[in-house]
């Protein structure tokens, strides 16, 4: 599968960015999707990730309540909606996406094979 992100820019803290990443190739249903980013100088964290087709969410404890990961499996995309953006979430987001991830490695960027370019997010204060 080759995936697509989209969706970053810059926004003053408080606002909102939804990133997008388009998916093709393969059963894109069938898939966990998630995201990551990787702020400079530090490792890749993650952020939110979403359990084949209307499967549950789980979220990292500091997006809880702010960011929402969805995905629409007739569009091959999944989504993440940001809000009340601070500075610290200003990174670089990755989409990532794999079959048969079981529950308690959805947090680990190693879990997953196929993942896309990255786009930037930046929040000022």
């Amino acid at each position: 599968v080759q995936l697509q992100a989209s969706g970053g820019g810059l926004v003053q803290a408080g606002g909102s960015l939804r990133l997008s990443c388009a998916a093709s190739g393969r059963t894109f249903s069938n898939y966990a999707m998630a995201w990551f980013r990787q702020a400079p100088g530090k490792e890749r964290e993650f952020v939110a990730a979403v359990r084949w087709s209307a499967g549950p969410t789980y979220y990292a404890d500091s997006v809880k309540g702010r960011f929402t990961i969805s995905r629409d499996n007739a569009k091959n995309t999944v989504y993440l909606q940001m809000n009340s953006l601070k500075p610290e979430d200003t990174a670089v987001y990755y989409c990532a996406g794999d079959l048969r991830i079981i529950l308690s490695m959805l947090r680990f960027a190693s879990s997953y094979d196929y993942w896309g370019q990255g786009t930037q997010v930046t929040v000022s204060s």
